[in-house]
């Protein structure tokens, strides 16, 4: 191994004088006797560094716990329930030429999000970048966000038509899931996947029939999504999203729109739907529905949380809650303990089976300052300041977040999540139905 080159438990072991068990017999697994020999020696770089010591720093776990959560979060299926995979380094002389060229904002925002998304293919220093990070975290697979905010056909292709690129691209670490069973075998094979979402249901909106408005779900099944967001914060020919202050319920055209991808097999999201739509839409799919990233509003009350009532109908759906990790919608402390809040009121109200975790952020590649610094220097017009976003017309919440925050809930602190439940007593059957046995559950559920 590498001198620059270290598993997670030999950084501990020299960080905080440990002595890293090399195998625990986890409970109510026989997981590790399926997997091929793990390779999860990664570089430890200053940023990731940096972000395992503040966690570690607010969680305070004892010697046994740290070293019994790593352990399990080695040798269990490990699902983000909502998020994205590693980000590259934008190409600073490319995007500071087309910015010299004036290319527009929407031009922008696409060569933007292509390199981010897809850079990593060709670019040797971001593919290691890539692997590094997503060995780091210890995840399996990814809800990966394949789809521009919004309903519109050709806007929810572009991340698709990105992200299935990178899965044909780089086969050998990453691939596409279709089915649960992708996922399983990608933890056996010591790979890593993507499990396609789109945040928004495709319409063409021609409006000259119902069948025909509900034809592209179809389509995009068939491309690899696998879930959609019924709304994204703004109020849709569906329902009403969480930014609407009216706070309306599913339309009746959202119910056909649930009724069809309950037939169809794409699992529902209201994570950014309003309040009423979230309830209406679990109390008619026939089908588990999720919040795939949201927080209890009992906790912290704002417009991405959700109420008691809305996480009981998804819990009596047989969906569930995925806890995000964004500090001013976590709220209180807003680091990765607050995270952990959130999920242990869930469980304790709930139960066990109707909650995981889903970040709702990337690993930015570390030579991001370097690019930015590039592309600034070459940079000779000056842009107007950007209007808001459509989908951010929500109002301002007074939170203030933090560097520590957003570092002690990095996404190469996963492991640190998995060691946060065990500090709070949970069985580690139930740790591993929350770190991928409820996200495995649905996704079959919805294909059954």
């Amino acid at each position: 191994m590498s001198k620059n080159k270290m598993t997670r438990g030999q950084f501990l072991e020299a960080s905080l004088g440990l002595t890293f068990l090399p195998s625990l017999k986890i409970e109510g697994s026989s997981l590790g006797r399926l997997m091929k020999p793990p390779n999860d020696s990664f570089r430890m770089t200053e940023q990731i560094k940096t972000a395992y010591e503040v966690g570690l720093k607010i969680l305070k776990p004892t010697r046994s716990q740290l070293q019994h959560g790593l352990e399990l979060h080695r040798n269990s299926i490990v699902i983000e329930a909502y998020g994205f995979m590693p980000r590259a380094a934008v190409d600073g002389a490319v995007l500071a030429k087309a910015m010299n060229d004036d290319a527009s904002s929407l031009e922008l925002q696409d060569l933007r999000e292509e390199m981010i998304m897809t850079r990593m293919v060709a670019n040797q220093r971001e593919r290691e970048e890539f692997e590094n990070a997503w060995k780091a975290s210890g995840v399996t697979c990814i809800g990966q966000n394949a789809g521009e905010e919004g309903d519109a056909i050709e806007r929810l292709l572009k991340r698709l038509a990105r992200f299935t690129y990178s899965t044909d691209m780089m086969r050998d670490f990453v691939c596409k899931a279709v089915t649960p069973d992708d996922i399983v075998w990608a933890k056996q094979e010591n790979r890593h996947a993507l499990y396609f979402t789109g945040n928004g249901v495709p319409l063409p909106q021609h409006w000259v029939s119902v069948e025909e408005e509900l034809g592209f779900i179809r389509i995009f099944f068939q491309l690899g999504i696998r879930m959609m967001h019924l709304t994204y914060n703004r109020r849709n020919v569906i329902g009403d999203g969480c930014g609407e202050i009216a706070n309306g319920g599913l339309s009746d055209f959202g119910r056909y729109v649930v009724k069809e991808m309950n037939k169809i097999g794409v699992m529902i999201d209201i994570s950014h739907s309003g309040w009423q739509t979230s309830l209406e839409a679990a109390q008619v799919s026939e089908k588990p529905v999720v919040a795939s990233h949201s927080v209890a509003a009992s906790i912290n009350n704002v417009i991405r949380s959700k109420p008691d009532n809305v996480i009981k109908a998804i819990a009596d759906s047989g969906g569930y809650m995925g806890i995000t990790c964004i500090p001013r919608f976590l709220g209180g402390s807003g680091d990765i303990a607050a995270t952990m809040k959130h999920v242990d009121y869930v469980v304790k109200k709930f139960g066990c089976d109707f909650v995981n975790i889903a970040t709702d952020h990337a690993h930015s590649s570390q030579y991001n300052a370097e690019e930015n610094k590039i592309m600034n220097s070459l940079v000779t017009r000056g842009r107007a300041p950007q209007r808001p976003r459509w989908a951010s017309l929500w109002a301002d919440e007074s939170f203030n977040s933090t560097l520590e925050m957003s570092q002690s809930n990095a996404w190469t602190n996963w492991p640190l999540f998995t060691v946060g439940m065990v500090q709070m007593g949970y069985s580690d059957s139930n740790i591993q139905k929350i770190l991928g046995g409820n996200a495995l559950r649905v996704a079959r559920a919805a294909l059954a």
